[in-house]
């Protein structure tokens, strides 16, 4: 066929395939193509979500995010090449303004590294709205939302999923480490397994009906690199014996919706006995959280939040109530946050 107005053929490419069942290979004559892009922007503002890691039984592999709290970016095309952090909102604390050692930037900037955008001039401009160090993904909400926001900048050259190795690489940024849970849940949202985390091979999970999430935050720090000091590389045959039962029926509850399931396999023999120490009161608190209706109670990623789950947001906000009165009867300020599980993780506001 002519193309266009010219007369004269288009240019074809061929494919070759082997045809199943025949020794011989056929090849196609087709017409070339373009990956089009989306119009690129000049301002973008996006949010991340909270997340909680390890839900109990998945150390490293599993996370889910909340619709609340959140950290959001602001990227703006600038006329000077290269990422640069022009201002950082809502934290008391010191965040390096240098893109390498930041969050938020350390992935986007291997992001358009890798795209040959490096000499596009992007300006960060950062809103913490959540706690840092808080064990509810801080650190990998900023980085969600600061590859997503670039990502959407520069005209959504890639689909969020591919994304997920850059907001993993950004998030390392805090603690050194390689690992997706809090990264690709705030990233995809929904409950998210993590087969492989050097790869980021990952699965989305189903989310039961129904179901609502509690956070307590006690305003104590315990940064991930600490908690992660106290960890011991080996454990015993029955304590992996007793995990891998709980992971593997957790994401059977998942999949039949079995909450009687769910409520009995969230019980970590692993993490929870050797970060506890870290969180003043953590077996009364979780005592008082299973007495008044909570289906599981322990420590959010790295602490010092803990979560649980309800079948209400009745219970839910009962529990929270009884364990920030425990708190306060401690002098401990503490904070409460009710939530579903959020199915789009970070999004373009």
């Amino acid at each position: 066929m002519p193309d266009g107005n010219s007369g004269r053929l288009p240019t074809p490419f061929l494919l070759i395939y082997k045809e199943e069942g025949f020794g011989s290979e056929i090849g196609l004559f087709l017409r070339p193509f373009k990956i089009m892009k989306k119009r690129s922007e000049q301002a973008v503002r996006v949010f991340a979500p909270a997340t909680v890691a390890n839900v109990a039984v998945g150390y490293d592999i599993l996370g889910f995010a909340l619709e609340e709290p959140g950290d959001e970016i602001l990227v703006r095309r600038s006329a000077e090449p290269g990422l640069r952090i022009s201002r950082i909102h809502g934290t008391k604390k010191s965040l390096p303004l240098d893109p390498m050692k930041n969050t938020a930037t350390r992935g986007a900037l291997a992001f358009v590294q890798d795209l040959g955008e490096d000499g596009v001039g992007i300006d960060f401009e950062i809103f913490k709205k959540m706690p840092f160090g808080s064990g509810m993904g801080s650190s990998a909400a900023s980085a969600a939302a600061g590859v997503m926001a670039v990502n959407e900048l520069l005209g959504r050259p890639l689909e969020k999923r591919t994304l997920a190795k850059y907001v993993v690489l950004g998030e390392s940024a805090a603690d050194g480490a390689i690992h997706g849970d809090n990264a690709i849940p705030a990233l995809m949202g929904g409950i998210i397994l993590i087969r492989d985390n050097a790869s980021c091979d990952f699965i989305r999970l189903p989310i039961p009906q129904g179901i609502f999430v509690f956070v307590i935050y006690p305003e104590i720090e315990i940064l991930t690199k600490d908690a992660r000091a106290v960890l011991s590389e080996h454990i015993t045959l029955n304590q992996m014996i007793a995990q891998t039962g709980n992971v593997a029926s957790f994401v059977a509850s998942l999949y039949t919706s079995d909450i009687k399931l769910m409520a009995k396999c969230l019980k970590d023999h692993v993490i929870e006995p050797q970060r506890a120490q870290l969180i003043p009161h953590f077996y009364d608190l979780q005592e008082l959280a299973l007495n008044n209706g909570a289906m599981n109670f322990t420590i959010s990623g790295a602490g010092p939040s803990m979560f649980g789950f309800t079948d209400n947001s009745l219970t839910a906000d009962h529990v929270c109530a009884s364990l920030q009165d425990y708190l306060f009867e401690k002098k401990i300020k503490s904070h409460r946050y009710i939530s579903r599980i959020c199915p789009k993780g970070a999004f373009k506001m």
